[in-house]
Parts: structure tokens; sequence; C-alpha cells
């Protein structure tokens, strides 16, 4: 019998003490290395974590310093289907209300409600005094994080009497994205359901079908190796959509409604 000394402390091996037990006239018991050991339980799920390791990359579209470098952001870069500016201004409501502004805003709203659900969030920007980034460089930010979704924040400039929202998925590009084209799909009816749900907002009367939409000629889709969407969360350029995308209540909703697209996407 092997004996170890621990201090004071005197310490049977396993094999020793089941040799011990069997030579007192106990039932015969295995050999130590034959002894089954209970197998660790799997870690629980935690409750209101529903997307505890998932990464998800939002975009919030455009950027407060693009119209002020306009050398920049109007340099083509390739996007597959053709080239286009790097970045734009995008556009406004007739009160001034920018683009840019609103999609930072929902993103900052968006992020803390999918961190508390355990995701891990990465955003294509810092800050809403930027320049760009690029559309292939946004894109690229989604590829390399490994995002189980991306969800680029968008408002439309369409003719002022068009008025609703609509999701962008991207259009098959052979070659190129073909993995990621069903699962894109999946999302954008995720986040479109939710949006609706949440926003009570229409589906767009000027673009699309039911809410939805696919593009080829978009580099932030084009370029993704990740489910991928765009949403156009109203018409800025329609008085009853800019009131509500004006409205910072409103854009905690929209936020909400998001968070839940995602949500039911990845869980």
């Amino acid at each position: 019998m092997r004996v170890y000394r621990a201090g004071s402390v005197t310490q049977l091996t396993l094999a020793a003490s089941i040799a011990l037990i069997a030579g007192c006239g106990g039932a015969a018991v295995p050999a130590a290395h034959e002894v089954a050991l209970p197998a660790s339980p799997p870690p629980a799920a935690t409750p209101g974590r529903p997307l505890e390791g998932k990464t998800v990359v939002i975009d919030p579209g455009h950027n407060g310093g693009n119209a002020s470098h306009p050398k920049e952001i109007n340099r083509l870069v390739d996007v597959i289907t053709g080239r286009k500016p790097c970045n734009t201004t995008g556009t406004q409501t007739d009160a001034g209300f920018p683009e840019h502004a609103f999609t930072w805003d929902v993103a900052g709203q968006l992020r803390p409600i999918l961190e508390k659900m355990g995701a891990k969030v990465v955003l294509t920007r810092p800050n809403d005094k930027g320049v760009g980034p690029c559309v292939t460089e946004r894109a690229a930010i989604g590829n390399e994080a490994r995002a189980d979704a991306v969800v680029s924040i968008h408002g439309d400039g369409a003719a002022p009497s068009g008025h609703g929202f609509h999701v962008i998925m991207p259009g098959l590009l052979p070659g190129h994205n073909d993995d990621v084209v069903r699962p894109s799909r999946r999302l954008g009816l995720a986040v479109r359901n939710a949006y609706r749900e949440g926003t009570g907002m229409p589906y767009a009367d000027y673009v699309g079908r039911r809410g939805l939409t696919t593009r080829v000629d978009l580099g932030g889709l084009n370029l993704s190796t990740r489910p991928a969407i765009f949403i156009e969360c109203g018409n800025m350029r329609n008085p009853g959509d800019a009131a509500k995308m004006s409205d910072p209540a409103f854009r905690k909703r929209m936020a909400g409604a998001l968070a839940d697209g995602v949500r039911n996407f990845l869980s």
C-alpha cells in the first residue's frame, strides 16, 4: 500500500482505499481505473441571456463627418458588381435631422439591449463625428468579427409620397456569397416581423414586397461572408415617417424591435 503524507495529513490513494475495503471482507469492488466517475453536468443556461456566445455587428449608416470630406467618401471602391463611392452623406428630414444622427442614436440604444441578452456587440464606427468607414471596410469588420448577424441601420430618402420601412437582403452572387444568402434571408424575415410588430410601422409602399427586397449593388451586403441585412427604418422625406424617426421615444421602440428580431434569428 502506498501512503502519501501531506503535512500532518495521511492520504490513501483511491486504489489503496478500494483494496483495503476488499481486504476487510467488503463486497468486491472493481479496480480503481474501472470506477466510473460521474460526468460533469452541462453548463446551465443563464436566464435572460439568450444570446450568450453570439457576436452581433451593428452598422450605423453614414457618419457625421462625411459631408465635409467629399474627396474621401467619393473615392470609388469595388463592390463585386461594380465600383461605387466609398460612402455617402445620407439623407435627412425636411426639418434637417440627418440620417447619420438617426442611425447612430438607434445603434446606441440597440447595443445595450443586445449586450444585456449576452451578445458581444461590435459597431462599425465609434462615434458620429468621423468619416466613413468605406462600405468595404464595414463589411470587413463583420467578417473579421465572425459575426453571427450583421444589421446595417439606415433611413431612406425616397419621394415624400412613399412611406413605411423595408429590409434589404443580399441577392445571390455565385462564387461570392452562396453560403450567406439563405441565413441572411432568415435574418431579414426575423427582423422584418419583429420591427413591424414592435413599431407598428407599415411595410414600404414604394419599394419591395411586404417589407422585403434584395439587391446586388450594396457593398456592405455583397462583400459580407456573414448573415447580413440592411433596414431602411422609414422614409425620412415622408412627413409621417420623419415625425416618428425624429422622436427619441419612438427610436427607442425601433431599437427594441430590432433587438427582438436579432434575438429571434439567433436563438
